[in-house]
This record gives C-alpha cells, sequence and structure tokens, in this order.
C-alpha cells in the first residue's frame, strides 16, 4: 500500500481534535473516491496510532454514520470512544442504543 497509505496518513494528520473525518471522505481528499475499504486497510496498518508529533490520528475517522470501529482496533492506545472524548468530540445514541459521534456537531469540513 506504501505511497496510497502515505497519502491517507498525510489527510488524517490534518484532522484537527475534536473532529472527525469519515473513511469516504478521505479517499475522496487523495482522489480515489471509491477506496474508502482501503482506507481502513491502510489506518489498520497505521504505524504510528495516537496524537502528538509524528502520530498519526487514526482514531479520527469514523463510519459515515458516525459509528466507531471495533474495540479491538486501538487496543494499544485505548478506545476509539475514549480518545475521541477526550479531544472534547461530542456523541449521540444511535438507534441501536450504541454511540455514534455526532456528525452534525463533529465532522471536520476541509
Amino acid at each position: 500500500m506504501g505511497a496510497f497509505a502515505e497519502e491517507v496518513y498525510a489527510v488524517v494528520c490534518r484532522i484537527p481534535p475534536g473532529t472527525v473525518a469519515t473513511y469516504g471522505q478521505i479517499a475522496t481528499a487523495i482522489g480515489k473516491p471509491h477506496s474508502a475499504r482501503f482506507v481502513g486497510y491502510a489506518l489498520h496498518a497505521n504505524p504510528r496510532p495516537g496524537v502528538g508529533e509524528g502520530r498519526i490520528p487514526c482514531h479520527r475517522v469514523v463510519f459515515k454514520d458516525g459509528s466507531l470501529c471495533r474495540p479491538e482496533v486501538f487496543a494499544g492506545i485505548g478506545s476509539q470512544l475514549e480518545l475521541l472524548a477526550d479531544e472534547g468530540v461530542l456523541f449521540i445514541e444511535g438507534d441501536d442504543g450504541e454511540l455514534r459521534v455526532d456528525m452534525e456537531h463533529c465532522h471536520w469540513q476541509e
């Protein structure tokens, strides 16, 4: 995935704390609008997850309905929900009872 992944990481690093982007949004930003699934693969292979200098904040990428990744994806750096909540991201309860990002208030618009 080399160059593709690097393009994904560059866009993800621009997402400000307290906001999120979708997999499809990242795919579109790199000029590959039908590659949302591959964005997910690249983020799953993220070599530097987390926040801070040199880190790639992959926890700021969510599904288009605001739903989060499976909990085990972020096992090493905390849960996605905790990481986003620490940054001030707002959540709402979905029809299924699961918490989702409040996309109306937290969706990053570049």
